[in-house]
């Protein structure tokens, strides 16, 4: 805690897991057919939203990575984007988006306050260049924005869209105690006390 926008950025992360933990446990109950049908949003189903949700993170955890460890930009940054929908089967986007935001996590557990301005390029056409708070800040903000729209199109179901703002209000820790115990947390570990 005594780096608090640092701690901040952690509790991001695992807000953005829990999120989307919550949110599989939703669309986890829906068809293959009900995840690719037509729908009306920004991509035209709910598997191709989540599968737009996944590939951007690769895209963004993997620059990230690479300057925390000092390595040269991806030569090909849009590999990510190679397949618009590299997942169809719900069990193998489950695990995916489980293991990318491990690695959010993992990431933002190594950051300082005093380090967040350290730049990020991304070898886009031009070159991106964020600090890394400016690209986290960015990258959850796209998490977040997409997350609704899953959420929104859930309506169109048969399951109930979860909440999704009970995350951050230590009054509420009851009503995420069982996702906490499914993911392996505790509220000691994410908030520190």
């Amino acid at each position: 805690m005594n780096q608090p926008l640092s701690h901040h950025l952690l509790t991001m992360a695992y807000q953005n897991a829990w999120a989307n933990h919550r949110l599989a446990k939703a669309w986890g109950q829906l068809s293959a057919s009900e995840l690719a049908a037509p729908r009306v949003s920004f991509f035209p189903s709910i598997c191709a939203t989540l599968n737009h949700i996944l590939t951007c993170d690769w895209f963004y955890v993997d620059a990230l990575e690479r300057e925390l460890r000092g390595d040269v930009p991806h030569p090909d940054c849009y590999v990510f984007f190679k397949d618009e929908q590299p997942f169809t089967h719900a069990d193998d986007l489950k695990h995916e988006q489980v293991s990318v935001d491990r690695r959010l996590i993992a990431y933002c557990e190594q950051l300082r306050d005093a380090d967040l301005g350290q730049m990020v390029t991304i070898a886009r056409d031009p070159p991106q260049h964020d600090s890394r708070l400016r690209m986290l800040s960015h990258l959850f903000e796209h998490q977040i924005h997409h997350r609704g729209q899953v959420h929104a199109m859930l309506s169109g179901t048969s399951v109930k869209p979860p909440q999704l703002d009970e995350f951050f209000c230590a009054g509420e820790a009851g009503l995420r105690a069982q996702d906490f115990a499914e993911l392996g947390w505790t509220e000691e570990l994410v908030w520190g006390h």
